[in-house]
């Protein structure tokens, strides 16, 4: 085990993770109809490729992917497709999707969850499997895994980096996996290693785990090209900026891909994933998802069915304690909030996360006072106090001059501006803005 890691700003938020870390992961089988979203993933839409009346199973692709940057939709149930229409998902859009009712069967498409030895299959066949099984970054950016596993130059690849810091807040799921399934992490990774001959593998951990850093030390003592490096616990230390340059002193801005530093990243669960696609002949059919917060009654993980509404989520943890003030999918700081729960998970949700009291009510709104802790705690070493005016005033142009596109929204501005100044809030509506112009041109 090597030294720790970190990086320069960044900051300490109660973590709220003794609510829901030490409970075992419970498998959710869902109970409603399912819902598929075509857009679960960065890059084009999904196409249906099922019809309304449709008998489905297990696995089967029920939407292919709509280009080169997307990804496949698999049915997590058996059942029939009941719709194929506008739903609403967690960014509040009405996104075009595939819902399927459940016959509570779970009928599987021949040869699922078969044992498969990925050393005999050569790298094409491991890349295709990957495409095939619907995999996307499941720790929220949610980018095609098969791309991210296709760089332009395999050789070039110096590090795999599977990303075990978990830093956001009240999220336990990928710490859970850890302690449960270590193996499939070690296995994982070694299958993404078999593309990258050149090529050393580190699980990056933050220090407050220190059974998980133990536990996969231990298993990976005989591992010639793993090791499993600490970091220091700070958020945002698993941005993937900040994980790269505290993992391995390389820098990379927000006109790179990773693959530039020579590094590729992917977070636990998408590690697993490919385990399981690869080695155990299964689709990316489920999650796990983390129900935490104040205002839930028994907070715990869950695997649950890619497709099942959040309503279902919060009733398998007992539901609310009290009617809560605010419900976010995902962590406080790169969360988004929800005004229903008839949304269904999908691969780039993981929590549901309530509150008693908004915390953000408790802190009014007053001038900036110039204090620069904004600057302080940013971990791109930007100055949002001069960003904001930009923002406010929709000057894109001057947002730009002032390097405002290397935000990555982490929050920790906002988190620290004793002015309760909407930071983030305005630099992701500026961001949105400008990249739309762009897409537009």
């Amino acid at each position: 085990m090597s030294g720790t890691g970190t990086f320069q700003g960044g900051i300490h938020p109660n973590d709220g993770k003794s609510l829901s870390k030490d409970k075992p992961t419970k498998i959710l089988l869902p109970k409603g109809e399912l819902v598929y979203p075509m857009v679960q993933h960065i890059g084009a839409p999904a196409k249906p490729i099922v019809a309304v009346g449709d008998k489905v199973f297990v696995g089967q692709k029920i939407a292919e992917a709509g280009g080169f940057i997307s990804v496949c939709v698999n049915s997590s149930v058996s059942g029939t497709v009941k719709k194929i229409e506008p739903r609403l998902t967690v960014s509040g859009a009405m996104v075009d999707s595939i819902v399927i009712e459940n016959d509570n069967e779970y009928t599987t498409i021949e040869g699922f969850g078969e044992a498969r030895d990925y050393t005999k299959l050569s790298k094409q066949e491991i890349r295709d499997i990957v495409k095939e099984a619907g995999i996307a970054g499941m720790g929220g950016a949610g980018f095609p895994t098969y791309v991210k596993l296709t760089p332009k130059d395999d050789d070039a690849i110096d590090y795999v980096i599977v990303n075990g810091a978990e830093c956001e807040p009240y999220l336990t799921s990928d710490y859970r996996m850890m302690i449960e399934e270590p193996e499939k992490i070690v296995t994982g990774l070694n299958v993404i290693l078999s593309l990258f001959k050149n090529a050393k593998g580190i699980i990056a951990i933050e220090d407050n785990k220190p059974d998980c850093i133990e536990k996969i030390s231990e298993m990976v003592k005989g591992e010639g090209r793993i090791e499993v490096k600490t970091l220091k616990t700070k958020y945002p230390q698993g941005a993937e900026r900040q994980l790269i340059y505290a993992a391995t002193g390389r820098k990379i801005n927000s006109a790179m891909l990773p693959s530039d530093a020579g590094c590729i990243v992917n977070n636990i669960d998408t590690v697993i994933s490919i385990y399981m696609s690869v080695c155990e002949t299964t689709k990316l059919i489920r999650r796990i998802v983390t129900v935490t917060g104040d205002a839930i009654k028994e907070p715990q993980n869950f695997s649950v069915r890619i497709g099942t509404s959040y309503g279902e989520l919060a009733e398998a943890a007992g539901g609310f304690v009290n009617e809560p003030q605010k419900i976010i999918s995902g962590g406080p700081m790169m969360g988004m909030a929800m005004f229903s729960l008839d949304i269904p998970v999908t691969r780039i949700s993981s929590a549901l996360l309530a509150y008693s009291i908004d915390p953000v009510t408790l802190k009014p709104t007053t001038p900036c006072i110039r204090c620069g802790r904004c600057m302080e705690a940013c971990p791109s070493h930007l100055v949002p106090q001069m960003m904001l005016p930009f923002a406010e005033r929709f000057d894109d142009e001057s947002f730009e001059k002032i390097d405002g596109m290397e935000c990555y929204e982490c929050g920790s501005c906002t988190y620290v501006c004793p002015a309760g100044q909407p930071l983030t809030q305005a630099f992701k509506q500026t961001r949105r803005s400008i990249l739309d112009k762009k897409r537009r041109k």
